[in-house]
């Protein structure tokens, strides 16, 4: 009994962790994609707490267990949507939820008319949650090193490794034909115990302290909605345009610690040295040249430009480059990949993705806008300095 009590009560502390967690999003009016995830991740951590503590009836595992097969695909959706500032919910990912969902009501009322083939499609469910699971982890390894929010970077590693160990453990008791652990059972308390390891990284990464971005005039004014750059404003900024002047006389907040001398020789290398056009750039090399450690310029491009992602940051300079040569007359002719190539892209996908969320247009309608407005001009990148 005592461990039976142990295991209820973390159990209860897990639920109460998720039911804050889903409380204060709501408090937030969080309508993000990854915050409705989040909830509803959140949520299916409760129902599976509850579900699988020990004397939960065997009665009621028809209707649940199905509904906790379809977590899987809601972990993968939150990791895609957390890890991926790009990442967008379509129509086919709830059809996908629903589809988890009825497969697994018809396994469950299978059951009792073929165990054999029930245990057979329970098999096949397993390797679907094990498949997104993978998915999750490759995402997460894949965006890791772009990735500038060092929040973020902390606890990303550590909330996938537990969700993806606890998926692939209630995958893998499918292979044995059982739906979930058994309640009540010796994996019972390790369960439990998960659980509420999982609920406190995840409290942890909801309620820790938002990272400060310095506000001076000039971001002031981007942020409203004037001043040069604020009709290229995006989620992947908070306040800043990193093409707009870094005025010295800018006080930085010293909890966030950005030298902005860092910032002008950032801005040298960008703006006159063009170093986007680098093949391959990545921030460490970046850094290198530089010649200051990788976390400060991740800092300095997080906290003291605002971006999240250090591809959408590379972006924005290729993307005026290619605007530029687009609405040049002197290289009409000259192929859009060529043109993409030049600005530092490796290939046509990313650059027509990245130049159509950037101007909402494609790069064959942009140039052939620009090439046809009669009162159009020669278009020549301002001139920027720094101090």
């Amino acid at each position: 009994m005592g461990l039976t009590a142990i295991d209820l009560g973390l159990r209860g502390a897990t639920s109460g962790v998720f039911l804050l967690i889903i409380f204060a999003a709501l408090l937030r009016r969080a309508g993000s994609q990854q915050a409705l995830l989040g909830m509803a991740m959140s949520a299916g951590g409760v129902f599976y707490a509850i579900a699988t503590a020990p004397f939960f009836p065997k009665s009621s595992w028809w209707w649940v267990l199905p509904i906790l097969s379809a977590q899987p695909l809601v972990f993968w959706l939150w990791a895609r949507a957390a890890f991926d500032d790009d990442f967008v919910l379509r129509r086919w990912h709830g059809s996908l939820w629903l589809g988890i969902v009825a497969f697994g009501f018809a396994l469950t009322l299978g059951w009792a008319y073929s165990p054999a083939l029930a245990g057979a499609g329970g098999r096949g469910l397993a390797l679907v949650n094990l498949a997104l699971a993978l998915a999750a982890a490759v995402q997460t390894v894949k965006t890791w090193r772009a990735d500038l929010v060092a929040r973020r970077r902390r606890l990303r590693l550590a909330m996938l490794a537990i969700n993806v160990g606890l998926i692939a453990v209630v995958a893998g008791v499918g292979f044995a034909a059982i739906p979930v652990a058994v309640p009540g059972a010796p994996g019972s308390l390790p369960t439990a115990l998960v659980l509420f390891v999982v609920a406190m990284i995840a409290g942890l990464g909801t309620f820790a302290a938002q990272p400060v971005v310095p506000v001076n005039d000039a971001t002031a004014a981007i942020a409203s909605g004037g001043g040069r750059g604020a009709d290229r404003a995006s989620t992947d900024r908070v306040a800043v345009d990193p093409r707009v002047v870094v005025d010295p006389r800018v006080v930085v907040d010293p909890r966030v610690a950005v030298d902005p001398i860092l910032l002008r020789r950032l801005d040298h290398l960008m703006t006159v040295e063009r170093s986007y056009r680098q093949e391959g750039l990545a921030i460490g090399a970046l850094a290198a040249r530089l010649d200051v450690p990788e976390h400060r310029l991740r800092q300095a491009i997080n906290e003291g430009l605002g971006y999240r992602n250090f591809n959408a940051f590379l972006n924005r300079y290729r993307i005026e480059d290619a605007r530029l040569a687009l609405s040049d007359a002197t290289q009409r002719e000259v192929p859009v990949l060529t043109i993409a190539m030049d600005a530092g892209f490796q290939s046509i996908g990313p650059f027509n993705r990245a130049f159509k969320a950037e101007t909402g247009v494609t790069p064959t309608e942009f140039r052939r806008e620009a090439l046809s407005r009669p009162d159009r001009a020669d278009i020549r990148e301002p001139r920027r300095e720094i101090g």
